[in-house]
């Protein structure tokens, strides 16, 4: 058998285990049942604060044994123990296995073992050469390794050299027996996309006005047909994200050969399993919930930014227009929080062809992570300029509408929801030469030339932005006289519409602010 033999080992401590993202993991990891994967915990008892009885006191084992998990025990300084440990581990195939070794921190050291201050700080030079004499380790040797530590990792490389060589051989002929499964397994390992995804997607994408979670729906459900390793879920909202891939099954115990996760309402849990699937390669993975509950899982998004990895988010209910369920619901400053992350994108489309191009968009970026910011409600439609091609939107921001005449007084710019609302103003602002441009990422924006920039944000000419969040960054990117039209508080309860008159969001109300500040 050439795949699926393979296991997935973790090394945690204390710390780890206190933290909620690993009652999120090991809850869904119990669930599915998953018995390749192993955990080494190394309890020690010790923290940066001192002993853990300080704050630690729960049975971790029962604790994994609630979750479905095989539970074993052996001593960490017992090599024939951890042995026997790992393999009941790897024949357990039903559950996941939590190995509990009991260490002591600092083993060795005189003075400091068993003690926090070797937590997080060095020995120093005076405890180092102590620990030498009482380990019966060379004084006069730094990063040394004995002959005997050496001899024995050539021959286990060696080892491995023919497992390994043997493998490959298999997987010659396995290629060469059964080209079709080969050829997808390629596309797999490659991460395979159509060279027309691009017109694949925005004819896919309804060009009616609706929400674009809705909208982004229909491109989901061309993705799922054209990327054979797409696969992603929800945490418990895709009836309301709108992620379902229709046509294909969901993962369940037993049951991996579907495409739809269920990660249950574990959005910290989500985003690291994403980033796991990611890391492991073969498949294109994304993730879905209310924009809100991004607060939860955004460790997982800077990580994925640090390692420079391609997973997506999607993340619906996008602002103060979710309406009714009020201000806990309503992200107000997330928009912000999220582009602050370096190598993080941004896309907030404002109908079916940015959200189709923000798609194409997120499945070829290779190196971070992209998040789809998408509307609850009904986007009203707006009209672009003859000349508009929708590949401008891969350039993070594009001229909707021109000016009138030669000379240009204003430009309106604005991302999502709000463009239309920037195209209404224009229209009541007749007698000021005003031009109206979507910027669904900034972040793509800002990578673009000085000379395209410039193009479209002449540097004398003033900016209105309108965005439905706190307005924090957009002067970074504008030096020039700028107006933001944003939120300064949290919304409230209420239907879309009338939020929308209630915080200034309606054309006329930002064609009367202009006017002013003008």
């Amino acid at each position: 058998k050439l795949f699926g033999n393979n296991y997935i080992y973790a090394i945690c401590g204390d710390g780890d285990l206190m933290e909620g993202v690993s009652s999120e993991a090991a809850s869904i990891a119990g669930h599915l049942k998953l018995g390749n994967i192993i955990y080494f915990y190394d309890d020690n008892g010790i923290t940066i604060e001192g002993h853990t009885d300080l704050t630690f006191s729960e049975d971790v084992g029962k604790r994994f044994e609630s979750y479905g998990w095989h539970v074993l025990r052996a001593d960490a300084y017992n090599h024939d123990e951890i042995r026997k440990a790992i393999v009941a581990a790897q024949n357990e195939k039903e559950k996941p296995t939590l190995i509990i070794t009991k260490s002591v921190i600092g083993f060795g050291s005189p003075n400091k073992f068993n003690t926090h201050e070797v937590h997080g700080s060095p020995l120093g030079k005076d405890e180092l050469i102590a620990t030498k004499k009482n380990l019966n380790w060379p004084e006069d040797k730094e990063f040394y390794v004995p002959d005997e530590v050496e001899k024995l990792f050539v021959s286990r490389k060696n080892e491995l050299k023919k497992i390994y060589n043997d493998w490959i051989d298999e997987f010659d002929k396995w290629k060469k027996s059964d080209t079709e499964k080969a050829d997808l397994f390629n596309k797999y390992l490659n991460q395979y996309l159509p060279d027309n995804l691009e017109e694949e997607l925005l004819a896919a994408a309804p060009k009616e006005p609706n929400a674009t979670r809705s909208l982004s729906s229909k491109v989901i459900q061309k993705i799922a047909q054209l990327v054979p390793n797409f696969v992603g879920g929800s945490a418990d909202l895709s009836p309301s994200t709108n992620t379902m891939m229709n046509g294909f099954a969901s993962i369940a115990p037993g049951k991996f050969e579907g495409r739809n996760f269920h990660f249950g309402i574990r959005e910290h849990g989500m985003g690291s399993i994403l980033n796991g699937i990611t890391l492991y390669g073969g498949f294109k993975a994304f993730g879905a919930t209310f924009f809100v509950f991004s607060d939860y899982m955004r460790p997982t998004i800077r990580l994925a930014a640090i390692m420079q990895i391609p997973v997506i988010y999607v993340f619906t209910h996008d602002s103060i227009f979710v309406g009714e369920d009020g201000p806990t619901h309503q992200p107000v400053e997330h928009l912000a929080a999220l582009r602050s992350i370096p190598n993080s994108t941004v896309f907030r489309p404002a109908d079916g062809i940015e959200t189709a191009m923000a798609w194409a968009f997120a499945l070829r970026h290779k190196d971070g992570p992209v998040s789809l910011i998408l509307s609850r409600q009904k986007i009203e439609a707006f009209e672009r300029d003859n000349d508009f091609k929708p590949s401008d939107v891969l350039k993070g921001a594009y001229i909707v509408s021109k000016e009138s005449g030669n000379k240009l007084d204003l430009i309106i710019a604005a991302s999502g929801s709000e463009v239309p609302v920037a195209a209404d103003a224009k229209k009541l602002l007749s007698d000021l030469s005003v031009r109206v441009v979507s910027i669904p990422s900034r972040e793509v924006l800002n990578k673009q030339s000085e000379e395209y920039k410039e193009k479209l944000f002449p540097a004398n000419v003033p900016v209105v932005v309108i965005e439905a969040a706190t307005m924090t960054g957009w002067g970074d990117t504008f030096r020039q006289k700028l107006l933001t039209i944003g939120m300064e508080g949290f919304g409230a309860s209420g239907p879309y519409k009338t939020l929308a008159e209630k915080f200034g969001f309606t054309g006329n109300q930002v064609a009367e602010k202009v006017k002013k500040w003008f």
